[in-house]
């Protein structure tokens, strides 16, 4: 019987994750917060920013990719997913700050684009996000409603 290639190794020598691939956000909770963050569109994908509170300050970027059933069916999707997540693994100076957790979802101009002009627009998305106000979505408060009285239905359908 043969004796597996990797017998010899412990498992903390093994390497974790590829090089040059970002950390992943992969719970719901944390595609929810990024939404309520900075924004900043192109033509094939919006990008969704937050600064992660309860982790450190210090914690490598992290970042989502979602892409909805408008776009297209399933194959389409992972199509317009599998170039954005190339377009980020080779982003020249992608200025991702630590901290901080960015949600990518994806559109269906992201398959025509050609491949060069997505990296730049996401790597000038993520220097928008952190040049607009350190980050923190500007974003006017909605006016008051006036308040209105009930309306009573009951007084105009008496009859005497």
């Amino acid at each position: 019987m043969r004796e597996p290639q990797d017998a010899g190794i412990d498992e903390t020598d093994r390497p974790r994750g590829r090089a040059g691939v970002p950390a992943r956000l992969k719970k719901r909770a944390d595609f929810v917060k990024a939404a309520k963050g900075a924004r900043a569109h192109a033509p094939s994908f919006s990008l969704q920013a937050i600064r992660r509170k309860n982790e450190g300050e210090f914690g490598p970027a992290r970042f989502g990719f979602t892409v909805t059933k408008k776009v297209g069916g399933s194959v389409v999707r992972n199509r317009v997913r599998r170039r954005l997540k190339e377009a980020l693994r080779l982003a020249p100076d992608l200025s991702a700050r630590p901290g901080y957790d960015y949600v990518i979802v994806g559109r269906q101009a992201a398959l025509s684009q050609e491949f060069a002009a997505l990296r730049e627009a996401l790597a000038q998305a993520v220097a928008e996000i952190h040049a607009s106000a350190g980050g923190a979505r500007a974003r006017a408060p909605r006016p008051a409603k006036p308040h209105r009285p009930p309306v009573c239905a009951s007084t105009s359908l008496k009859k005497d």
